[in-house]
């Protein structure tokens, strides 16, 4: 599978005269300074879930932020999700 992995990528460059790893480039970040905006993000980002029907309320989901965020809840190790 790695070698099937690495061909992959090789033919993916080549067709599109790239280079790198496939996931290059792919995940960006910037700061923001707005308070304001930080929040709509938050907000956007854990009422994913509740628009998507899969829960009625952001903390039902479990790969949420929102009880961090806003009920000073715990951050649970990688292993405890």
């Amino acid at each position: 599978m790695k070698q099937l992995g690495q061909r992959y990528v090789q033919y993916v460059n080549r067709t599109y005269r790239r280079s790198g790893t496939l996931w290059e480039g792919r995940f960006r970040s910037c700061l923001t300074q707005e308070k304001d905006y930080v929040l709509g993000c938050y907000r956007y980002i854990e009422l994913n879930p509740v628009r998507a029907s899969m829960v009625e309320h952001p903390a039902e989901y479990p790969w949420s932020s929102y009880r961090a965020n806003s009920q000073s809840a715990p951050s649970l190790p990688r292993h405890q999700e």
